[in-house]
C-alpha cells in the first residue's frame, strides 16, 4: 500500500501543526503549508525530512494554490489528504465591523476553504482521498461580537456538503468533511485584544483560557482536534462525507 501524501494548510502553528505531526506519526508524508514560511519550515524540520516538507502557500491566492499543487506533482506525489486549518480570528459586531474587515476575514476563512476544496478535489479526483476543513463551533452557535468570523465558519458546512454531494453524484472518490472545535488553546487567540486584556488581568494565558471557559466546557488542545481530523481522513471513516462534526465538549448543545 502506498504512503499517504497529505497537504496541511495553516501548518505553522495550532491545529494545523498538530494535524501535520499526527498525520506524519500515522505514516503520511506531509506538506506543511503556510504563509509563515519559517514557521512551516520549523514544523517540517521537527517532523523530519523523511516524512515532511515545508510549502509556502497563501490560501487566498489561487495562483499560489496552482504552484503548490504543481510542486507536489513534480515531486512525484499524488495527494490523498487535504487538511485546511488555515484561518484568522476577528472581533467585531455587525455595527462596528467594516466592509474591509469583513472581506479580509472571509477571504482567508471561506475563500481559502473553497480553494482548498476545489484544488483538493482536482488533485485527488482519480486516485481518491479525503478533505477536512477546520470550522468552528462559532459557526454553529452564534458568537456575539464576532460576526465576520462566525459567518465565515458557518459557510464551511454548506461548502463541504455541496462538494461531498457533487463528488458522490459524479462518482468521484473524494470525501469532504468539517471539524468544528469549540474553544481551543492556539496562538489564534493572541491576536484578539480582549484576550490580551484577560492575560494582563489574570497573569498568564492559561489563566485567561480558564476565565474564558467560565462555567462552560474546558478548552481543548490542538492535539485533541487533530485526533478527530486523523480519524476523518483515515479508512475508518470511509463512509463519512458531507458531515460537520463539532469537537466542543457540548458547547453547541
Amino acid at each position: 500500500m502506498s504512503r499517504p501524501i497529505a497537504l496541511v494548510t495553516g501548518a505553522a502553528s495550532g491545529i494545523g501543526a498538530a494535524s501535520a505531526r499526527l498525520l506524519a506519526r500515522d505514516g503520511a508524508f506531509v506538506y506543511c503549508a503556510d504563509r509563515d514560511g519559517p514557521g512551516a519550515g520549523s514544523v517540517a524540520a521537527e517532523i523530519g525530512s523523511p516524512s515532511a516538507a515545508p510549502l509556502w502557500l497563501d490560501v487566498t491566492d489561487e495562483a499560489a494554490w496552482a504552484t503548490a499543487m504543481q510542486t507536489i506533482l513534480e515531486a512525484g506525489h499524488l495527494l490523498s489528504v487535504v487538511v485546511h486549518a488555515a484561518g484568522i480570528s476577528a472581533a467585531g459586531t455587525v455595527r462596528n465591523t467594516t466592509l474591509a474587515e469583513w472581506r479580509r476575514v472571509l477571504a482567508v476563512n471561506l475563500d481559502g476553504a473553497f480553494l482548498a476544496t476545489r484544488h483538493g478535489i482536482e488533485a485527488m479526483h482519480q486516485q481518491g482521498g479525503a478533505i477536512v476543513l477546520v470550522g468552528s463551533a462559532s459557526g454553529i452557535r452564534p458568537a456575539a461580537g464576532a460576526v465576520a468570523y462566525s459567518a465565515s465558519k458557518a459557510g464551511l458546512a454548506m461548502l463541504a456538503r455541496t462538494a461531498a454531494k457533487e463528488c458522490r453524484d459524479a462518482g468521484v472518490p473524494v470525501r469532504v468533511n468539517v471539524v468544528s472545535p469549540g474553544g481551543v488553546k492556539t496562538p489564534l487567540w493572541r491576536a484578539m485584544p480582549f484576550f490580551q486584556e484577560l492575560v494582563a488581568q489574570h497573569g498568564s494565558e492559561d489563566a485567561a483560557f480558564a476565565a474564558l471557559a467560565g462555567s462552560g466546557p474546558a478548552f481543548a488542545t490542538a492535539e485533541d482536534v487533530a485526533q478527530v481530523i486523523g480519524f476523518l481522513v483515515s479508512p475508518a471513516a470511509a463512509q463519512i462525507t458531507g458531515v460537520e462534526l463539532p469537537v466542543d465538549a457540548g458547547y453547541v448543545l
